[in-house]
């Protein structure tokens, strides 16, 4: 045969060096995968992030959770009568899209959260009662506070509009280094603002009156904060979705989100208690030394460790929390002065003594939830009506009437605290928790990278604590790691993201 001509000579030159470019980009953009990766807190930002790095790494990574209560975290359950109930994260958002999409993928079913109806106390008497029928509840809301719902309605529904950027980048793997970074490429230097400012502050700037942030705003505050208007107005923002419509959670318990999210990212739980992070130099089987982590940990009685390529911390760093010591780290990983809040859910079953609430007629008292304002110097937060997590479950209306109550306060309550709110009761359950941080602006929030390949979710708990935040931490998270591993810089902390993106459309 001849040879070639010089056209075709020319066409197969330029092939060989394109397929030689893909090649050495393929080299250059992935890494080997790493051996092994520890997480540390099985709770929904735990076992999210471990979902997202199967997903990213592959197969062959080995996947270490260790979670020394149940998994699940803060998301958990309490039994009364053989029924469980909802003791910790309770509602998840109809445009909490990370939630939505692990229902969607592991296979999972939903219930309706159940409203009934709500009034507010402020330690005297009802200062606001809803009614059943729309109409009323509009003109009682116009009466009393103008137009202000409806531009609290607005103000909530901006924050949100701007915060479901974050969906869209992460869907195109974008990840950030910070809590803040993060929180200004989704609305720049007004959520930094809000970071920044007390919700008071922020609304009455915006013109809302002091009986409306009273009566209205402070009582939300209090039953999923345990805290005043005094916190940052981003966590307030968040907080104010709680008291939108289409509220759901997850029959059998949102916990289960966490145990579903544990077995499909086919991780290995370690069921023991985290003591020391420390970095150390090992020599690998080609003879190359490498930094990696060794984790040391109490599983009974024993003592154990093991070395990791990647270690992401999901727990609190509060020492009642996760008591964890990082050894030897050059500088030293800063120590965080993370203060939680205490709360105690407590689950009663019994009948109201509505008569405290200033409920002339005993029988015509039809509320399901009271919150109460932050003058009432009360010793709780809330109460309200439950529902068992299996639906099946939900209990016939009541004949005598006794329901299972659930009460939100800062302290373990006494029997005799109980019996001013209940006629008779036969039945109480508690749980205490440090739910949430203590959230004091101007609010800084921990960092997520502690070191090269070490990082931190639950810094995003200072912006504002929520399944769905813990959610997105442990997606990014992931990103964060997969990315770092890869010397993929061009996906971490970039600018102007949303005009990019808006663009690609």
């Amino acid at each position: 045969m001849g040879r070639p001509s010089a056209e075709l000579e020319s066409w197969l030159l330029g092939l060989w060096l394109l397929l030689c470019s893909w090649g050495c980009l393929a080299n250059t953009e992935l890494q080997a995968p790493p051996d092994k990766i520890a997480i540390i807190g099985a709770g929904i930002g735990g076992t999210s992030s471990a979902y997202y790095l199967r997903q990213k790494f592959g197969k062959d990574v080995k996947i270490d959770l260790f979670e020394r209560q149940e998994v699940g975290g803060r998301l958990a359950t309490l039994k009364v009568e053989g029924q469980d109930f909802e003791a910790g994260g309770s509602v998840i958002h109809p445009l909490n899209l990370h939630m939505k999409r692990f229902v969607k993928d592991l296979g999972l079913s939903t219930v309706p959260t159940k409203g009934g109806l709500v009034g507010v106390y402020n330690g005297e008497t009802l200062v606001f009662e809803e009614s059943s029928w729309f109409i009323i509840n509009m003109i009682k809301l116009v009466w009393h506070y103008g137009f202000q719902t409806l531009r609290m309605h607005m103000w909530v529904e901006d924050v949100l509009d701007k915060f479901m950027r974050i969906y869209r980048y992460q869907s195109h793997d974008y990840a950030f280094s910070s809590v803040e970074k993060l929180l200004h490429a989704v609305g720049g230097d007004d959520f930094l603002g809000l970071l920044n400012h007390t919700l008071h502050e922020t609304l009455q700037k915006a013109g809302f009156s002091e009986k409306f942030l009273s009566e209205m705003v402070a009582p939300i505050m209090k039953v999923n904060y345990g805290q005043s208007t005094n916190i940052s107005a981003f966590v307030g923002a968040v907080s104010m979705t709680g008291a939108d419509s289409g509220l759901w959670a997850v029959e059998g318990g949102n916990k289960v989100v966490c145990s579903k999210l544990l077995k499909a990212s086919k991780g290995n739980l370690i069921p023991g208690s985290v003591m020391f992070i420390e970095e150390k130099t090992r020599t690998t089987s080609a003879g190359n030394p490498t930094k990696m982590y060794e984790v040391v940990y109490q599983t009974g009685s024993e003592t154990l460790s093991d070395f990791y390529d990647i270690v992401l911390v999901a727990t609190p760093l509060n020492q009642k929390m996760s008591n964890i010591t990082f050894l030897n780290f050059d500088p030293p990983i800063e120590e965080f002065d993370q203060f939680y809040k205490q709360i105690v859910t407590t689950l009663i079953k019994g009948e109201l003594n509505s008569s405290v609430f200033g409920s002339g007629v005993e029988n015509q008292f039809g509320l399901s939830t009271v919150l109460v304002t932050d003058s009432s110097d009360l010793f709780i937060n809330s109460l309200g009506i439950v529902s068992p997590v299996k639906e099946e479950g939900n209990p016939l209306p009541s004949t005598d009437g006794t329901y299972v109550w659930k009460i939100f306060s800062p302290d373990v309550l006494s029997k005799k605290q109980i019996m001013k709110f209940f006629l008779s009761y036969d039945y109480a359950v508690k749980k205490t928790w440090r739910a949430y941080p203590v959230y004091q602006p101007p609010q800084k929030c921990p960092p997520i990278v502690l070191h090269d390949r070490l990082y931190y979710l639950n810094g995003i708990e200072f912006a504002a604590s929520a399944m769905e935040m813990s959610a997105i931490a442990g997606y990014n998270a992931a990103l964060l790691a997969y990315h770092r591993w890869n010397g993929r810089t061009d996906m971490i902390d970039q600018d102007g993201l949303y005009e990019k993106l808006k663009t690609e459309l």
